[in-house]
């Protein structure tokens, strides 16, 4: 009797890992589908700064605050990224990511944003934004 309930067990066992697995297999196609999908509508940007190299540390303490603010109190604001030029520091990179253009546009009107704007207009000696595809993610899990 015993060597039939272990191998009952076993075939219950197998079973349910296939299961879970199936159920697994859906919803990570369904989730990578509808990720997918979401990162179609995304609005996906380089700025290129150029900082007057005298303020630089105000401007990445004004930088840092309006990406910390727009992070914490916009959900449309999904991604900052933010570089610097190691050969110039005064050179800065910033990937933006926005759930869609609509995000985009509230963003540039909210409070946080106009106070950088007008914190950082002396410090920026020129900017350039260039709208760009998002053709590939790869990332560790968590990240």
């Amino acid at each position: 009797m015993k060597i039939f309930q272990t191998s009952f067990i076993n075939k219950i066992s197998r079973i349910n890992r296939l299961i879970l697995f199936a159920i697994i297999g859906i919803f990570t196609f369904f989730f990578s589908n509808k990720a997918m999908a979401q990162q179609k509508n995304q609005m996906v940007r380089l700025a290129k700064i150029q900082v007057d190299p005298a303020q630089l540390e105000q401007y990445n303490a004004a930088l840092k605050e309006q990406m910390t603010a727009a992070i914490r109190l916009e959900p449309g604001v999904l991604t900052y990224y933010a570089v610097a030029d190691k050969s110039d520091p005064s050179r800065i990179t910033i990937l933006e990511i926005y759930a869609d253009t609509a995000a985009y546009k509230a963003h540039i009107e909210t409070a946080h944003f106009k106070k950088y704007k007008e914190t950082v207009a002396h410090m920026v000696k020129s900017l350039e934004l260039i709208d760009v595809n998002l053709i590939a993610i790869a990332r560790k899990p968590g990240m």
